[in-house]
């Protein structure tokens, strides 16, 4: 769930809280949806889902609709508790 250095959600830049909030609220997305739906960059957007990639957060699939693109989704729904203490560090930021 979480990478060596025990990085957690909580952890993470508020852009990669945002994308995680898009992806639990709309469910699995492409690179151009988050975009859209978040009004961040997409350089931000892309540097986001590393960062939840890395922490095993967030997985990327093939998008079949078109190839060139792939679908993020959230890759556990044990992940809840994750959710929590990412809204509880929104809220104190």
């Amino acid at each position: 769930m979480s990478d060596s250095d025990g990085e957690t959600i909580g952890d993470l830049p508020p852009s990669a809280k945002l994308v995680f909030k898009v992806l639990e609220y709309q469910g699995p997305m492409t690179q151009k949806g988050i975009v859209e739906e978040s009004m961040l960059s997409a350089r931000t957007v892309r540097y986001a889902l590393e960062r939840l990639e890395e922490i095993s957060i967030v997985e990327e699939d093939v998008y079949f609709a078109d190839a060139r693109q792939n679908l993020y989704e959230i890759a556990d729904e044990e992940l809840d508790a994750e959710a929590d203490e990412a809204e509880r560090a929104a809220a104190d930021d």
